[in-house]
């Protein structure tokens, strides 16, 4: 069964690369009433893989470019059911009107920073037409989403190239992912915090259906802390050093699912998307 993607738009100097090693469940923070798939991530769909490319140099660069293929065929040519919803965006995503019009994508989802997106529209024009059996392809429209890493990364330099992309491309695997501080969440921040790549899935009980529903995060954002309904953010207005509510920046949120939706009622999941988001204490400001 082909699997539905739907996307949501919203809109540290380190000396190496470094993930995240332990998740809040390893922590006894479980969120939600459902069971996690196998790796709680996005690649409990089945087909589903994600690749990351990371850039850090010197004290300037901390970008880089995250991947996440539908599938494992040529994805033009078996496009895939999708839908885009975008809540107070201020983004620079790319490919918006073709999936709005078609309901479909026939390109692998790219994550990365603001000023990289035509460089990444680029290496998937480059991906596509190179694809055995698109020798007579004469559009491609890619999926690009992307947050300003700018805070953490000197953006204006531009290191991103379509090499980058493709190796991301190269790169995806299914099963366990690296998340944290990799891929286009090198240089993101969040609450003040620092950011990065996040991913998640739960289980839908075999008497709803027994899908799989899976979701995958790159985080800029900020607003009033939560985590599993504590008031993190007001409780470190108690420390001696204020907490200020940091509300700018974006989020790009990838929900896949092997649920036989349509393009419309992806739709509507992604609109519920939003939800997950404010649980966080994200407040979508202006």
């Amino acid at each position: 069964m082909k699997n539905r993607i739907l996307l949501l738009l919203l809109s540290l100097s380190i000396c190496q690369v470094f993930s995240q090693k332990k998740r809040a469940r390893d922590y006894g923070i479980e969120i939600g009433v459902f069971k996690t798939g196998l790796n709680n991530s996005i690649t409990d769909v089945a087909g589903v893989k994600v690749g990351h490319t990371t850039l850090i140099s010197g004290n300037e660069v901390r970008t880089g470019v995250t991947a996440i293929i539908p599938h494992t065929g040529n994805i033009y040519q078996q496009k895939v059911p999708a839908a885009i919803y975008i809540a107070n965006g201020y983004g620079k995503l790319a490919g918006y009107s073709q999936v709005k019009e078609l309901g479909n994508i026939e390109t692998p989802i790219i994550l990365t920073n603001t000023l990289a997106v035509p460089t990444a529209f680029n290496a998937l024009i480059t991906y596509t037409i190179n694809q055995k059996g698109n020798e007579n392809v004469q559009s491609v429209n890619a999926i690009i989403g992307e947050t300003n890493d700018s805070f953490l990364n000197d953006i204006r330099s531009r290191p991103i190239t379509e090499n980058h992309v493709l190796k991301a491309i190269e790169n995806a695997k299914s099963g366990i992912i690296e998340e944290g501080n990799v891929g286009a969440g090198t240089g993101t921040t969040a609450f003040q915090y620092k950011g990065g790549i996040g991913t998640s899935s739960r289980m839908i009980p075999n008497k709803l259906g027994g899908y799989t529903v899976g979701v995958l995060v790159q985080t800029n954002f900020g607003g009033v802390l939560e985590i599993n309904g504590v008031p993190i953010a007001k409780e470190m207005d108690n420390f001696p050093t204020l907490f200020k509510y940091d509300v700018d920046g974006s989020c790009m949120i990838v929900v896949m699912t092997d649920a036989p939706l349509s393009s419309r009622n992806l739709e509507r999941l992604a609109k519920r998307a939003i939800m997950g988001l404010a649980k966080t204490g994200g407040i979508a400001s202006n």
